[in-house]
């Protein structure tokens, strides 16, 4: 949440007096290097260590079917979820250890043109 305190003069004119910027933890954390073998159900068995489990999902890629190697583990509550972080943070899940950290949100990517069609570079008149 962003708080702007701002006094107005006229029409365009505005000073700004200050800006307190407030974060809250989120209960959603991000787990990565994941073996291809972990499931959704040893990723909840594990993090069950820390607190409850709201829930666990690991991305699949579209095309291959196969995990991406992270997932996501939401936590009940923000305790819970930083006891996640500092105890299985470096602990090893099906032979890998595995990373744990805070989610973080996804940044938009810029527009990708697909079209990668060339109009052979030509003018529009032609002699």
């Amino acid at each position: 949440m962003v708080l702007n305190l701002t006094e107005r003069w006229g029409k365009n004119l505005t000073r700004v007096f200050c800006t307190l910027k407030i974060e809250k933890m989120t209960t959603k954390l991000y787990v990565g290097s994941l073996s291809y073998d972990t499931t959704e159900d040893s990723l909840k068995d594990l993090f069950s260590q820390a607190g409850t489990v709201s829930s666990a999902s690991i991305i699949i890629d579209k095309f291959s079917g196969r995990s991406k190697g992270f997932g996501f583990v939401e936590m009940s509550t923000e305790e819970e979820a930083k006891k996640a972080i500092e105890t299985l943070n470096d602990k090893e899940l099906d032979g890998r250890k595995i990373v744990v950290d805070e989610a973080k949100p996804m940044e938009k990517k810029p527009f990708r043109n697909e079209n990668r069609g060339g109009g052979g570079g030509y003018d529009d008149k032609r002699y």
